[in-house]
């Protein structure tokens, strides 16, 4: 998805959520300053999704069965990546917020997953402190204004940034692994967010024809 296109999205997400624009921007500036490892093109995602079969994994109860044997393209959201792992899956790529287990994440960046990092205003810390350590091929994303060699191709949690990933670089099919929008990781710490957070993924994904 074009900016032009992901930006109405993004300003009733602003509005909806109280979020600070400007402290979106500003972190998506850290990041690019911050991030370490080889930072790849657009081309590069291009080649690897473009005409594919692409499976997206989210953090749901479900995607430890249902991820068991896979074979396939992989995308894997955040924390789903750590369960792919165990699994014994590697991922292809994992978009990431740096809200996971990040040292799951930085293995598999250094045996070949392209991790795509993005900033938002309340992950700053993180940024600082996790940006500098990958290693591999890597990509820096923003949910406001791309700038540089920070990119958006749409989405609002990883989970559904993931499908839109998928679907910007000409996935021939999507298909999900794991997505529960219903119920709210017990780690969350404010469960009503989430679940406003769940839903506006679920209404993302479903504009893009995926459910």
């Amino acid at each position: 998805m074009e900016f032009k296109d992901w930006e109405p999205h993004y300003l009733d997400i602003l509005r909806e959520f109280g979020y600070s624009r400007e402290a979106d921007e500003r972190a998506a500036r850290i990041l690019d300053e911050t991030l370490s490892g080889d930072r790849i093109e657009p081309r590069v995602l291009g080649k690897t999704l473009g005409g594919q079969e692409v499976f997206v994994a989210g953090n749901g109860p479900s995607l430890k069965d249902e991820i068991a044997g896979h074979e396939g393209i992989l995308i894997a959201a955040d924390e789903a990546a750590s369960v792919a792992m165990q699994a014994g899956v590697g991922p292809d790529i994992i978009v990431t917020d740096l809200d996971g287990d990040v040292k799951d994440q930085i293995k598999a960046n250094v045996k070949g997953a392209i991790v795509l990092i993005h900033a938002h205003g309340d992950n700053i810390p993180a940024i600082r402190r996790w940006a500098p350590l990958f290693r591999g091929r890597v990509m820096a994303t923003t949910q406001s204004r791309p700038f540089s060699r920070v990119y958006d191709f749409g989405g609002f949690t990883d989970g559904d940034r993931a499908v839109f990933l998928a679907n910007h670089f000409g996935a021939s099919k999507i298909r999900l692994l794991g997505f529960d929008f219903e119920h709210p990781s017990p780690k969350d710490e404010n469960p009503e967010v989430k679940l406003r957070k769940l839903a506006w993924a679920k209404k993302l994904i479903s504009s893009l024809g995926i459910l």
